[in-house]
């Protein structure tokens, strides 16, 4: 992490004239200057990549899953996984090798003009596996999480979330196919089960709230999560975070904001006994800005931890996928985040003609052109003006046609 300290100039604006150092103004001038925590990071493929090999009997035709050169069992955030039962084809000596790369992803996390980072990234390419007699489908988790209050119940989802899931998912494994709405929606609970208990237990967090406010509950996370298998990309949202596809050229949102006066958010809030205030924006009890979070257990009922779920098959005209915290989403709208990541995406198989001056490979995969949109994005945020913190996740979803 390093902490970078820069001043934005919007389009059109002019340069602000010196001022003198003992002049009041220019104290109220060095208050806009904030430092920004920058953190940035990319798939990065290992040497000594997992892979699974499906050897097929010649007189049953069905795969037999056998494990090589497997160096560790389980995947870290910059680690590619090859899993059986994918795109990519080969067949030799009576074998048939079946690989699916990990989707290739880029992360950047600024703290922006806030004063402190109270979002979180998670990221887990292949957290867990759908297991059949013939299929091992990696399934892989990215996750974004908005704090407000503190930044620990943002920590707890960053650091738990993937793993809940993972579990609802094994429970459902003798089922054909796993209910995602249900597993989702329940991995949500148990999450804001266990921030609940984080309190109760005085818990300790190396975070401000614990020498402000003791074990407070006044505290809550965002959380826009989507799991991409093979053939699907699960998105759950619960809050203002947001999740947009990419698909030939078209933005579409896979989830919708949590607002209070959404109206069928305005009508729960009503029902359940609270009420919407507008205090600079519309806000629970004049409170929080959403109507959805996973905490905040002072605004309960009004304020529920209940995820709505989106289930979209995927498409060989998928692009990308961008998850993103409302720092980003406050400022840019979604044709224009998607329109920056397609012109990275491109650019990486941008070429100089060999031997002609200064020719360079503009990209060398597509980890580094979802690493450089990501940056690009956090980029237009704050050029834009955004006050909050900006967290943004690209996924690569292009893939070869599948051989039939």
């Amino acid at each position: 992490m390093a902490e970078i300290c820069c001043g934005v100039v919007g389009a059109g604006e002019t340069p602000t004239p010196t001022i003198e150092p003992n002049s009041r103004n220019s104290v109220r001038r060095s208050l806009d200057f904030l430092p920004l925590k920058y953190i940035a990071d990319m798939a990065i493929p290992s040497e000594n990549i997992s892979r699974k090999r499906q050897k097929l009997d010649p007189s049953t035709k069905k795969g037999v899953v056998s494990s090589e050169s497997s160096t560790n069992e389980k995947s870290t955030k910059n680690e590619v996984v090859l899993v059986a039962n994918c795109s990519n084809v080969s067949e030799a000596e009576n074998e048939v090798v079946v690989v699916e790369d990990c989707p290739k992803y880029g992360i950047t996390s600024v703290c922006g003009r806030r004063r402190e980072m109270e979002d979180s990234v998670s990221v887990h390419p292949s957290f867990c596996e759908e297991k059949s007699e013939q299929n091992q489908n990696p399934f892989h988790f990215f996750g974004v999480f908005d704090g407000h209050g503190c930044s620990h119940v943002a920590t707890m989802c960053k650091q738990r979330l993937h793993e809940i899931v993972d579990d609802e998912i094994t429970k459902n494994r003798e089922k054909e196919s796993v209910d995602w709405k249900s597993t989702m929606e329940k991995s949500f609970i148990r999450m804001d089960k266990e921030v609940l208990n984080s309190t109760k237990t005085k818990q300790s967090f190396t975070c401000k709230c614990e020498l402000q406010t003791p074990h407070c509950d006044a505290v809550g996370s965002t959380a826009v999560v989507a799991v991409v298998t093979p053939e699907k990309i699960v998105v759950s949202n619960c809050g203002d975070s947001r999740a947009v596809l990419c698909r030939n050229g078209v933005a579409i949102p896979l989830s919708s904001d949590h607002k209070p006066d959404r109206p069928d958010e305005l009508d729960r809030i009503n029902s359940a006994g609270g009420r919407v205030i507008y205090w600079d924006g519309a806000r629970v009890l004049g409170v929080l800005a959403m109507s959805r979070a996973i905490g905040d257990n002072y605004l309960k009922p009004y304020v529920i931890s209940e995820p709505e779920v989106t289930v979209t098959e995927r498409s060989d005209e998928d692009e990308c996928l961008i998850l993103a915290s409302d720092g980003l989403w406050d400022v840019v709208e979604n044709d224009t985040a998607c329109r920056v990541v397609q012109m990275c995406l491109k650019a990486e198989k941008t070429v100089s003609p060999p031997g002609s001056p200064g020719s360079v490979v503009t990209g060398v995969g597509s980890d580094k052109a979802c690493s450089d949109a990501s940056i690009l994005l956090t980029k237009l945020a704050l050029a834009r003006h955004s006050s909050d913190n900006v967290s943004v996740v690209v996924v690569d979803l292009r893939r070869d046609q599948r051989q039939q």
